[in-house]
């Protein structure tokens, strides 16, 4: 997803989970278009509440991939007027042309670059792992077990930092490079990654912004 996509989810984000019933027919669009697992529709349905549901969604979102706030927008045709104010705003926010009552014009996300083979062998900087540990969200246990950080490393990191989700999964980014060194490359984050179901351009966005 973009970072202005991301930004306007965010400042929107009190306004979304008041006034959307995601159950109907959001869940189910994002699913059939390939924005959502199977597993993360469940993550959104088991919540309780539907605020909890709606903040759970808009949780995984900005990690689904550049094709996300598209299908979102698109999958909100039962509320109008949410969708029409988002699409104002990122106009006036990209000062470009107001679209009118309606319309589905949503600027063209600039096509991404694939990160070369070069980078992928690099052992990545506190600063990638930082800006990584702030995108992972709620997949963040299961992409350090795929990395091999064991269960109780994890319950530590949990405990450590146990009103700090992005400092746990930071700690655990940390403790997979200092034990596997030079193995310890973006390119084996990368298919971690990808085995939690989160899109390669989280990273690339990490590498890359």
């Amino acid at each position: 997803m973009e970072p202005q996509h991301r930004a306007l989810l965010r400042k929107f984000r009190v306004q979304l989970s008041d006034q959307l019933l995601v159950s109907d027919t959001i869940v189910p669009l994002l699913f059939q278009e390939g924005v959502l697992t199977e597993a993360q529709v469940e993550q959104v349905e088991g919540q309780l509440t539907n605020k909890q549901k709606n903040l759970k969604l808009l949780d995984i979102l900005p990690n689904r991939g550049p094709r996300a706030f598209g299908a979102f927008l698109e999958a909100l045709r039962d509320f109008g007027w949410i969708r029409e104010q988002l699409l104002l705003e990122l106009q006036r926010s990209a000062g470009g042309h107001t679209p009118g009552p309606g319309s589905t014009d949503v600027p063209a996300a600039p096509p991404r670059l694939r990160l070369p083979d070069s980078v992928l062998q690099k052992v990545p900087s506190d600063r990638e792992l930082s800006r990584l540990a702030s995108r992972l969200g709620a997949e963040w246990e299961v992409v350090l077990l795929d990395l091999g950080v064991s269960s109780e490393a994890l319950y530590r990191c949990r405990a450590d930092h146990s009103l700090n989700t992005q400092a746990a999964a930071l700690a655990g980014l940390v403790l997979w490079r200092r034990s596997e060194g030079r193995n310890a490359t973006l390119g084996r984050l990368l298919r971690s990654l990808e085995a939690a179901d989160l899109h390669p351009s989280v990273l690339e966005d990490v590498v890359m912004g």
